[in-house]
């Protein structure tokens, strides 16, 4: 799933994980979405570090990078992922399962 993660024997939550972070640190990087983020999220700077070892902090990082096709294309691009990697691995994060409406 991560072609940037190299270690096959990763786990498809570990990779997920992997792109988590990956996404954690590119928008903690970049200045204006950061505090879109921070406000969207309730979180502080300071609750970034802890947030990274949190499989659902990751995940909302996820989300928030999903609700914009262009916020995924600049991250993809900035890491070398596919563009249906950060979908792929929100699905594998807790609160990621599909949803059944039936």
């Amino acid at each position: 799933m991560c072609s940037n993660c190299g270690d096959k024997s990763m786990s498809r939550q570990e990779s997920a994980e992997m792109i988590g972070l990956q996404a954690l640190g590119w928008l903690a990087g970049n200045e204006e979405l950061l505090p879109i983020f921070l406000n969207a999220s309730g979180a502080s700077v300071g609750d970034l570090a802890a947030g990274a070892k949190n499989p659902v902090f990751l995940g909302s990082v996820l989300d928030f990078l999903l609700m914009d096709d262009t916020y995924v294309m600049a991250f993809c691009d900035s890491v070398g992922l596919r563009y249906t990697q950060p979908m792929e691995a929100r699905a594998w994060l807790p609160g990621g399962e599909a949803t059944h409406w039936t």
